[in-house]
């Protein structure tokens, strides 16, 4: 049974995929949370601080546990965390002499810690081919619609000519800047923890021993040797935890993007079709943009996730006593929410169908309005800004009032045509003449990959 839309048999492909779900399962979690435990005493091995054999002769009776499930779970409820009932499994599956080496110095939050970052990885590494598929995604359709004109929008209303391309750009542009982030987050968060009972390491000693372990655990485990414990120090997670709601947010952008363009009114652009895919139970003509309507959801979600994660850096002393707690139901769930929402992006612009005629017809729906402001800079050399700003301001007001294009009402104004000629009012009044450095831009972003 469950009670969450991420793993519900219902909804759970909606909002994640079956590959990340895999990473973040009981089963993985307790996989690594033994790997950690091997290569903890590896580690120790090869330091000196435990027999030299130890190291081997756990790892390969580790290999070959077998977990009681079931058991774990009773035990996790009594005690407060898994460590403790695992370990008590572990020893019993291994050689009697060598056994009471396992978890030796360890605290319950190195392996715990140690198997999350562990699950991190390999979530990251999916986050990280999406984003590449994405990058893929949305330089085609930059590069296809590069000089496709539509109707630039703000506060929802006509604003300025763009085109489609420089749309698809903006978006890019902020998908490879996640990209620069992810390099970033691989090197700086992805930490070994070892530090013990309070963090220093004691129960290795007063020397550097315990120093030591953690270098040699962080190139078992290959991650990053931190200068000190980070029992406290819950910084990494939570820029994890940002990073993925920054994804979701520019994820959000985009479909509530395509969301609006693929209403009636617009008819812009369309999911791709998929027999019943968006249907109604009602309503035999609907065909709903559901992946963009599942990944704006997701990017709420996804912010959610990242409070919990600044939450959880608010701890007291050298362990927390709670706000730890949190990130055990944040991390899961950012990770398959990131992972589902990209991949319900890839597939809706991966396949997204372009109106092209649409767009040119809504540019020109509103007959030249769209074009106010070329209209007042052409008039502004000779006039003032000011002075053009109310001349086609007004122009505007009667072009609306009486139903007329705006074309037609400033070849009528005698004070505008004493400084412009027909001609020229004409050109400033075709949208195309307008686009800007938008086209430049998309250059330029298309550049930044190649």
């Amino acid at each position: 049974m469950s009670i969450s839309a991420l793993d519900s048999r219902v909804f759970r492909n909606l909002f994640g995929t079956q590959e990340i779900r895999d990473i973040f399962t009981d089963e993985a979690y307790v996989r690594q949370m033994i790997a950690t435990e091997a290569a903890l005493a590896r580690a120790e091995s090869t330091i000196g601080v435990i027999p030299a054999e130890a190291g081997a002769v756990i790892s390969q009776a580790l290999e070959k546990v077998k977990i009681d499930f079931e058991r774990l779970s009773r035990e996790t409820e009594i005690v407060g965390y898994p460590v403790l009932p695992l370990v008590r499994q572990l020893v019993e599956q291994t050689p009697e002499d060598m056994a009471k080496y396992i978890h030796w110095g360890a605290t319950t939050q190195d392996t715990m810690d140690d198997a999350s970052i562990l699950q991190i990885r390999e979530g990251l590494t999916l986050i990280k081919r999406e984003l590449e598929t994405l990058v893929g995604v949305l330089r085609s359709l930059a590069e296809k619609y590069r000089d496709t004109p539509m109707a630039g929008r703000t506060h929802l209303q006509h604003a300025l000519p763009a085109t489609f391309g420089y749309k698809c750009a903006v978006y890019l542009s902020s998908i490879l800047r996640h990209q620069e982030r992810l390099a970033e987050i691989e090197k700086r968060c992805l930490l070994v923890q070892f530090g013990g009972a309070a963090g220093t390491l004691a129960s290795l000693g007063t020397g550097d021993e315990g120093i030591r372990v953690r270098a040699e655990l962080a190139k078992e485990l290959g991650l990053t040797d931190p200068p000190i414990t980070w029992h406290v120090a819950r910084d990494n997670i939570a820029e994890i935890l940002n990073f993925l709601a920054l994804i979701g947010g520019s994820l959000g952008k985009i479909a509530y993007d395509v969301m609006l363009m693929s209403s009636n009114e617009m008819g812009e652009v369309a999911e791709p079709f998929v027999p019943h895919r968006g249907a109604s139970s009602t309503m035999p003509q609907k065909r709903n943009p559901i992946s963009s309507e599942v990944v704006l959801a997701a990017s709420k979600l996804l912010r959610a996730n990242a409070g919990l994660g600044l939450d959880a850096m608010v701890t007291d002393f050298e362990r927390a006593s709670g706000p730890w707690h949190l990130e055990w139901v944040a991390i899961p769930e950012a990770f398959v929410l990131c992972v589902g929402a990209l991949h319900q992006t890839n597939f809706a612009m991966g396949g997204l169908v372009v109106n092209v005629e649409a767009m040119h017809d809504n540019l020109h729906s509103t007959r030249g309005l769209i074009v106010g402001e070329a209209v007042m800079m052409g008039l502004a050399p000779f006039i003032g800004r000011q002075k053009a700003h109310d001349v086609v301001y007004e122009a505007c007001r009667t072009a609306i009032e009486e139903g007329r294009s705006l074309f037609d009402v400033l070849k009528t104004n005698a004070d505008l045509m004493a400084d412009l000629d027909e001609q020229r009012v004409a050109e400033l009044c075709d949208p195309l003449n307008y686009l800007g450095a938008s086209q430049i831009m998309v250059d330029r972003v298309l550049g930044d990959i190649r």
